[in-house]
């Protein structure tokens, strides 16, 4: 069973999105926000697997929100659901911590598997807001090729990871190395293929090695 926690300040959409979501076996809606600040203290008392969080909220916005809870909990998956498609509010979601980023017209049966997928830690985009985050990515310069002779097997392993959507602390469990040691691989990552932060080569990842 999933988890679930919505944060919105729009009670109508939340409640409605609540009934919705009950109807899926696999889902349970254990707690509702309706701002970023009780959207972190319920991440805290209730530790959903799933939170599905606005941007837009009164007293602590959603990035905010999900910066805090990413920062405390990182196991907790948040995906952003909401009316904004601004690049500025994509990158600073993803920036945070956000594992995606859905706009409110997508169908709710889509959120249900988007939720599947983001609880199992891979990242989930609207094809719209794909294209805004990949035109951040730096062009390649040569080819792909070029990029991946850049990197050891085990940088690759390590980059591969990070385009799932995991954190320093759960690629060191799967590959059975400390998290500093991750820390230096992604670190070195960044430096060889000229990327500016973490999100960059995750989405970069997910471009070009899936």
């Amino acid at each position: 069973m999933i988890r679930l926690l919505l944060a919105d300040d729009q009670n109508i959409f939340r409640e409605g999105l609540a009934t919705l979501l009950s109807v899926e076996n696999d889902l349970e809606v254990i707690g509702q926000a309706e701002n970023g600040k009780e959207a972190i203290f319920l991440a805290e008392t209730l530790q959903p697997n799933v939170i599905l969080m606005d941007v837009r909220m009164p007293v602590v916005d959603g990035v905010q929100a999900t910066a805090e809870i990413y920062k405390r909990y990182p196991w907790i998956r948040i995906l952003v659901l909401t009316t904004f498609d601004d690049d500025e509010y994509i990158l600073k979601s993803l920036q945070a911590g956000a594992l995606g980023y859905l706009l409110k017209r997508t169908p709710s049966q889509a959120i249900a598997a988007a939720i599947r997928s983001v609880a199992q830690g891979y990242s989930q985009l609207s094809p719209t807001v794909a294209l805004k985050a990949f035109s951040y990515l730096q062009p390649v310069p040569q080819s792909s090729t070029s990029h991946f002779e850049k990197l050891s097997k085990r940088e690759m392993e390590v980059l591969k990871l990070v385009g799932q959507g995991m954190n320093n602390q759960e690629i060191s469990k799967v590959l059975h190395l400390s998290e500093g040691t991750i820390k230096n691989y992604v670190t070195q990552v960044l430096s060889k293929l000229e990327m500016r932060d973490r999100i960059q080569a995750a989405l970069w990842a997910q471009k070009y090695l899936t």
